[in-house]
C-alpha cells in the first residue's frame, strides 16, 4: 500500500460547489504577483523566477532594510535579503480577478536587520478580512522549526471584488514592528470540494468557499519538487516525508519505472505533479510482518480546527482489484476500513491513473490531542 499527503487547515465555513476552471469575466486568465518586499529593483530568484519591487502596491511610505548575513540555507539573495519593515498599520493593495480562487504565500526571513531587534517583532496580518496571522513572532516559530525562514501560504476562498487588502499591523507593545520578505499571489482552480468528516460517517465537509491554511505538503518516498517544477504553474513547494514517519516500521521506498506513464484522464493536473505520483512508500514484501504493524505519519496540529487530509494514490506495479486492499486511519479513528476499504485499482481501474481521497478531522483541545496520525494497515481478504 501507499500513498501521498497533503494536509490543510480550516480558517471559515464551508459551503459551495466545486469548480476546476479559473477565467475571468472578459475571457483573461489571472495573473500571478510575485514581490520581492524591501526592494527598490526587480529581481530573480536562483529558480530564474522573476520577483517586482514592492514599492507600488503598498500605502505610505515604510523603510525597507538589508539583512545582515545570508543562511546557507538560502541559497539566493532574492527574495529573502530585503524585507519590508512596518512600524504603524500598512496595507498592501494588490490586484485580483473577481470570484477567483488564489494562494496568498507570505515569506519572513527573521535575520538581523539594521537598527531592529527582531526578538520586537510581534504583529497580525489580515487580508480579505481574515485574520491569517496574530501576534505573531517569526523568529520564535522559525526556532521552534529549526528553520532559517519561513513560507506561510493560504488558499484564501473567491472574493466580490478586484483589490486584495493585505494588512500588517504591529503589536501594542513598545518597539514592536511588522516586516515581510516576500508575496506571492497565485490564482488557482478550486482544488478543495467536498469530502468525509472521519467519525461521523453522515456527515460531510465542503471546503469550496472556505479560506485555509497549507500545513504540510508532502511527496512521500520521493524528493524535494521545487515551485518551478510543481503543475498548473502553481509553485506549490513539495518535502519529502521521511522527517513525518512514526514509529520504527517506515517501510520501503517505491519508485516507477522510466517507461510509466502519469495519465491524468478526468483528473485536472493542477492536482499534483507527475512525479508525485511516481514514488510511493510501502510496507516491505513480507506479508506475515506487515499485517502486524500499520504505516504511520505523524503531524503537529492546533487544537480547535477542523484539517482537510487529502491523500494522493496512484498504482505503478499491480493491475486488479485485491491484489492490495488496506484500511485508512486519521487519528485512530476509520477512515476507509473493511467492506470500504482503500483498493486503489478498484477506484481507478488501471495502473498508471492519479486518484485522491479526502478526509477531515476536528483536533480537540485536549492534553495530548494537539497531532494528527494518517495510518494505513493492510487486510487480507482471503484469510479464512
Amino acid at each position: 500500500m501507499h500513498a501521498n499527503i497533503c494536509f490543510l487547515f480550516s480558517l471559515a465555513c464551508f459551503t459551495a460547489l466545486f469548480n476546476e476552471l479559473y477565467v475571468s469575466a472578459n475571457g483573461a486568465q489571472p495573473q500571478s504577483l510575485s514581490l520581492n518586499c524591501g526592494s527598490e529593483n526587480d529581481g530573480t530568484d536562483g529558480d530564474g523566477r522573476k520577483w517586482e519591487s514592492d514599492v507600488k502596491y503598498i500605502t505610505g511610505k515604510h523603510p525597507h532594510a538589508r539583512a545582515q548575513y545570508q543562511d546557507s540555507s538560502i541559497d539566493s539573495e532574492v527574495p529573502y535579503m530585503d524585507a519590508r519593515i512596518f512600524t504603524s498599520e500598512a496595507t498592501y493593495n494588490l490586484p485580483i480577478t473577481e470570484k477567483t480562487r488564489y494562494w496568498l504565500r507570505l515569506s519572513f526571513y527573521p535575520s538581523e536587520y539594521s537598527g531592529l531587534d527582531i526578538s520586537d517583532s510581534y504583529f497580525s496580518v489580515v487580508a480579505g478580512g481574515v485574520t491569517l496571522l496574530n501576534n505573531f513572532s517569526a523568529s520564535i516559530t522559525a526556532q521552534a522549526l529549526t528553520q532559517a525562514y519561513l513560507i506561510k501560504e493560504y488558499s484564501l476562498a473567491p472574493m466580490n471584488s478586484r483589490i486584495l487588502n493585505v494588512t500588517f499591523k504591529p503589536a501594542d507593545k513598545p518597539d514592536a514592528f511588522a516586516f515581510i520578505n516576500a508575496i506571492e499571489l497565485v490564482p488557482t482552480p478550486d482544488l478543495f470540494g467536498s469530502g468525509t468528516m472521519v467519525g461521523f460517517s453522515d456527515q460531510t465537509f465542503d471546503a469550496t468557499d472556505g479560506t485555509l491554511q497549507t500545513m504540510y505538503r508532502l511527496n512521500v518516498a520521493g524528493q524535494y519538487i521545487s515551485p518551478t517544477k510543481d503543475s498548473g504553474n502553481l509553485t506549490r513547494t513539495w518535502y519529502n516525508d521521511a522527517p513525518y514517519l512514526f514509529g520504527a516500521a517506515t517501510g520501503v521506498n517505491l519508485q516507477s519505472n522510466d517507461s510509466f506513464e502519469v495519465r491524468y484522464g478526468e483528473l485536472a493536473e493542477s492536482v499534483a505533479p507527475p512525479d508525485v505520483y511516481r514514488t510511493a512508500r510501502g510496507m516491505g514484501y513480507y506479508k506475515d510482518v506487515n499485517m502486524k504493524f500499520n504505516l504511520t505519519w505523524l503531524f503537529q496540529a492546533d487544537a480547535n480546527f477542523t484539517y482537510v487530509v487529502r491523500l494522493h494514490f496512484c498504482e505503478f506495479q499491480l493491475t486488479k482489484v485485491n491484489q492490495k486492499v488496506f484500511n485508512i486511519y486519521i487519528n485512530n479513528q476509520t477512515a476507509q476500513v473493511d467492506s470500504n476499504a482503500a483498493d486503489i485499482i478498484g477506484w481507478t481501474g488501471e495502473k498508471g491513473v492519479p486518484t485522491y481521497k479526502d478526509y477531515a478531522v476536528f483536533v480537540k483541545d485536549r492534553e495530548g490531542d494537539e497531532e494528527i496520525r494518517a495510518g494505513l494497515a493492510p487486510i487480507n481478504l482471503f484469510e479464512t
